[in-house]
């Protein structure tokens, strides 16, 4: 068995490199996984390529299998599906799932993979680290049947819990970005679209994702009084302004922060691995193959994540392919 692999690192902010890297021997309670896709999340892993996590969220900020430290070199991601090579019986020759980077083959423990529902192919199931981050949310958020709903800012986030609370009884839920191509997308995943400006107000529920001042604040504009945004956006280290002094107070509007590194309180019977199983099973829609707008080779990636970070490519999810080297095809 080839006892290397290649791992896309960070080098410096800007500059992405392939790395040739060697492999431990598995041990009795780890696998051996073949990539066969990962995801690169633009938000985060552009964000993080950019070199602007700020110090203080360096630690908070840190992948499950980083290798590395910010702003680098580092070894960063976390949307990867690979067939699992060697390891345990049950997981042996299983499709799983792992919040693992960018690399062709990696040991991790057994315990560190989700096996991939039969019905799940494996190309999507590379979104199930984002749909886990909108179940997060809407466990945050609790939307209520017949709610009247924006999400504001369509990227992948965004759309991912557009999907989901399409699928709400009675739930009025339109998708609200700047840029008009979205509506194709918001179409096929079950929600309404609008551009800001003509977005539908006294809203129950508003969660953002647009990372922007501009869309927090037509959040709260689209708010009924004693509504709530809940905020999924990542500043990363930029300053954000808000409308704090005009209706905010008299209208009892309120902001409320969802993150998906802890497992939100309102399910802290749930753990993490119940949180991703369910994202998973959730995957078994094919309307949320419209988040997947874009592949490359993984060889390819030191020339894409620019093209990525600075919007040339306007991807949702982008997804990589892997080429097995000791088969000589695409995984």
């Amino acid at each position: 068995m080839n006892r290397t692999a290649r791992a896309f690192w960070l080098d410096s902010p800007g500059r992405g490199v392939i790395r040739e890297v060697t492999l431990p021997e598995p041990g009795a309670d780890e696998v051996l996984v073949r990539s066969l896709h990962s995801g690169v999340s633009r938000g985060t892993e552009t964000l993080v390529f950019r070199g602007g996590v700020p110090e203080s969220q360096h630690t908070a900020m840190r992948a499950p299998f980083q290798e590395g430290d910010f702003p680098g070199p580092v070894k960063y991601g976390y949307l990867s599906v690979g067939v699992v090579e060697e390891g345990p019986d049950a997981l042996t020759g299983r499709t799983v799932f792992c919040l693992h980077p960018h690399q062709t083959r990696y040991v991790v423990p057994a315990s560190a993979v989700t096996p991939v529902p039969d019905g799940v192919p494996a190309g999507r199931a590379v979104l199930a680290g984002t749909v886990e981050t909108a179940v997060n949310a809407l466990w945050d958020a609790a939307p209520l049947v017949g709610d009247r709903i924006a999400v504001v800012g369509g990227g992948m986030v965004g759309c991912s819990v557009a999907a989901l609370l399409a699928r709400f009884p009675g739930v009025r839920v339109q998708l609200v970005d700047a840029d008009p191509s979205r509506a194709k997308t918001a179409e096929a995943l079950g929600a309404g679209f609008a551009l800001p400006a003509d977005a539908l107000g006294e809203c129950d529920l508003v969660v953002h994702a647009s990372a922007t001042e501009q869309g927090l604040s037509r959040a709260l504009e689209l708010l009924r009084p004693e509504g709530t945004v809940v905020e999924l956006s990542w500043y990363g280290d930029r300053k954000v302004s808000l409308p704090l002094g005009e209706a905010f107070h008299s209208r009892r509007l309120a902001i409320r922060g969802s993150q998906v590194g802890t497992v939100s309180p309102a399910r802290a019977n749930r753990g993490y691995a119940d949180r991703l199983a369910l994202a998973l099973e959730l995957l078994s829609d094919p309307a949320l193959d419209a988040l997947i707008t874009g592949e490359s080779a993984f060889e390819e990636l030191p020339d894409v994540m620019p093209r990525l970070a600075s919007g040339e490519i306007p991807a949702l999810c982008h997804r990589v392919r892997y080429t097995d080297p000791d088969r000589g095809e695409h995984a």
